[in-house]
């Protein structure tokens, strides 16, 4: 009788032992984030702008058996991003901190743009340039991009050029830290129901505009992104680097 075949076995999507570090974390897709690398094993710094919220969401995750900590920080301040982060250990970055200013491109401000493009690439970018010093080999940053880094939409010329920046930003980076081990990706979502979307959904014919453009034919939930952010964030994504993963419903497939 021969020897029994080895089988491979499925590399493991937990994250005990390391530390993830994810931006406006205090509701909405960042929580549901904070959530997910958690859920599996991770010990996650919450950071937002807002006390009160970081605490309430901390004190959940660490009465459901999770180890979670706030940073109440405007990842707009560099200087406050270093003093607070410089040197600390960070496995996993989620750089989901985003704004939106929806409008025709006509009526877009100075202050407008320069508002969506700090928040959405420059603390992005800064954040991951603080962080990546002391990031081990097996390190993963993953960028909150959209399904607008790919398409264009009416009144989002503004919102689509900053995550079209987010896009090249992740290739680049995953180019450059390849061989320190580091991968660097995106995740694209659809629109998904959270309080920052609800504004639009009020407007008239804007959810049917929507849906008839994502074959599976609904909106996302903030659970839909919470699987792919603990994949790309573990083991079993190690040769995945430079790829953003479209959670989008089919929407950028047509």
């Amino acid at each position: 009788m021969s020897e029994p075949m080895t089988l491979p076995h499925t590399p493991s999507l937990r994250l005990d032992g390391r530390t993830a570090l994810v931006t406006g974390a205090s509701k909405g897709l960042g929580l549901a984030a904070a959530c997910a690398l958690a859920q599996a094993g991770a010990r996650v710094i919450l950071v937002a702008r807002d006390p009160a919220a970081l605490e309430d969401a901390v004190a959940g995750l660490i009465a459901a058996g999770h180890a979670a900590e706030l940073l109440a920080l405007d990842v707009t301040d560099t200087a406050a991003v270093r003093e607070a982060l410089s040197g600390r250990r960070v496995d996993i970055l989620v750089n989901n901190a985003g704004t939106n200013r929806p409008k025709p491109v006509g009526e877009i401000s100075e202050a407008d743009y320069a508002a969506v493009m700090d928040i959405n690439v420059r603390a992005a970018y800064f954040l991951a340039q603080t962080v990546i010093p002391s990031m081990p080999a097996g390190g993963s940053i993953i960028n909150m991009s959209s399904q607008m880094g790919h398409v264009g939409a009416a009144n989002r010329s503004l919102y689509c050029a900053s995550k079209s920046a987010v896009e090249g930003m992740t290739r680049a980076m995953a180019v450059e830290l390849g061989s320190r081990g580091i991968r660097v990706n995106s995740i694209c979502p659809t629109f998904i129901e959270t309080p920052m979307t609800q504004p639009f959904f009020e407007q008239p014919g804007f959810r049917e505009a929507v849906l008839a453009k994502i074959p599976l034919g609904r909106l996302g939930q903030i659970e839909d992104i919470m699987g792919p952010v603990a994949f790309l964030a573990s083991d079993a994504a190690a040769l995945i680097t430079g790829s953003a993963l479209m959670v989008d419903g089919g929407w950028t497939a047509q």
